[in-house]
């Protein structure tokens, strides 16, 4: 992936959870994308605003539902098309459930959640998308969800992969939830995200940015350890 000049970045962190949502664009061109808009969507909405660009994408991580209730307000008032992968589909069209859930599991309440709307495409292992003069690239690493992805971009400064809920710093996504599995999910830092550039700045689904090499040497869960 060769690096492009005139990447805009903004983060916020939304909802209950503080899901990590980013907005990318590219400078001339104002088309942007939006990774994970999971909730607080007139919050996303103002920063697309204040930017002035056109989301032609949402792009999903996965599908638990601190990462997709802001989805259809979003969508909504963007035109952009929602994409996730076919294996979290269950998840994805399940929010309200997942929203009981959470309440049966751990007693908080955060509401009934809303009815999603269609998918428009299903991310594959591989596949790019762009905007602009941009390109990012789409990883797939099932563990925490079966259709957990991670999505990698490089701008003219930093090589960046966006990993949800797959790597935090010094930690992995939680695999104890329907659908996940710690072997795989390690098998797939491993083999997909620890194979990226060493320098390569990793920004979670939640919590603070890390970078390939300190996981990999540090990462008590899936890092080659001192």
């Amino acid at each position: 992936m060769s690096a492009a000049r005139g990447l805009i970045h903004e983060s916020i962190s939304v909802g209950s959870f503080q899901c990590n949502c980013h907005v990318l664009a590219d400078e001339r061109t104002r088309e942007a994308i939006i990774i994970d808009p999971g909730d607080e969507p007139d919050a996303i909405l103002e920063v697309v605003k204040d930017l002035g660009v056109t989301v032609k994408a949402l792009l999903h991580t996965h599908c638990h539902l601190d990462h997709i209730t802001g989805t259809r307000a979003v969508k909504e008032k963007t035109g952009a098309a929602i994409h996730i992968h076919e294996r979290d589909r269950n998840l994805y069209e399940g929010l309200k459930q997942q929203y009981a859930s959470v309440l049966a599991m751990f007693g908080f309440d955060l509401g009934r959640g809303n009815e999603p709307l269609p998918v428009d495409g299903f991310l594959k292992d591989g596949q790019t998308f762009t905007f602009g003069a941009q390109s990012i690239g789409v990883i797939h690493t099932p563990g925490h969800t079966p259709g957990s992805c991670c999505f990698t971009i490089e701008s003219a400064k930093e090589r960046m992969v966006f990993s949800g809920d797959t790597l935090f710093a010094g930690s992995i996504g939680r695999t104890d939830l329907p659908g996940g599995d710690l072997e795989t999910e390690v098998a797939s830092i491993r083999s997909r995200l620890f194979t990226l550039d060493p320098d390569t700045l990793v920004l979670p689904g939640h919590g603070p940015e890390t970078r390939i090499k300190a996981e990999k040497a540090d990462n008590p869960f899936a890092g080659d350890g001192p």
